[in-house]
């Protein structure tokens, strides 16, 4: 692991954003994650969690997206991991990577004192605005700013790879979600 796909992902991405005609580094993301089912392997090095809430044993992807949908960054976590703790790692594993982001775009999971306190100490200039699903629609509601998101999570389990988790490492697993948004910010810059 020497960086190279991270690279290649950063250097895609700035061609992407130049290609839509914004500045290199965004202002505004959004922030969610995935659990995603473990598939029958043999050992697990990296062991897989539970995810209480959905019910799945297997992994977690944290994602970072800006207003595009385009891949910022990305962990993989065991899914016992609660995402305002898996957010809290995927936000201080960026190391300034996009010094001008000012807004950060959530669901309820990420709301409370534990991820308000934890943020300000890693990224103070960083302002969270939770979007919350109201209470009383019934059925599926297009949230603002969370649909992209979610569209990009779609986008990136077009892959056969990312339908399940197959590695035993998370790291392997981080490895070939770069490579799906490498493929999707590929196509961006291709195809007119």
């Amino acid at each position: 692991w020497d960086g190279t796909l991270d690279r290649i992902h950063h250097a895609l991405y700035l061609k992407c954003r130049e290609k839509a005609e914004r500045e290199a580094s965004p202002t505004a993301c959004i922030i969610d994650s995935q659990s995603v089912k473990s598939a029958e392997k043999g050992a697990a090095i990296d062991p897989p969690g539970f995810d209480a809430g959905k019910l799945i044993k297997g992994k977690k992807r944290h994602v970072l997206v800006d207003t595009q949908g385009l891949l910022l960054h990305g962990i993989v976590t065991a899914a016992g991991v609660q995402d305002r703790d898996g957010g809290l790692a995927l936000l201080a594993t960026l190391f300034g990577l996009f010094p001008f982001l000012k807004t950060l775009f959530a669901d309820s999971a990420y709301e409370g004192p534990i991820f308000r306190v934890a943020l300000a100490s890693i990224m103070p200039h960083l302002k969270t605005e939770i979007v919350k699903r109201s209470d009383q629609i019934k059925g599926f509601v297009v949230l603002p700013k969370r649909w992209i998101v979610e569209r990009t999570i779609a986008w990136l389990n077009r892959c056969r790879r990312l339908a399940k988790d197959w590695e035993n490492l998370n790291r392997n697993a981080l490895a070939f979600l770069k490579l799906a948004s490498i493929r999707l910010m590929l196509r961006k810059l291709c195809n007119p």
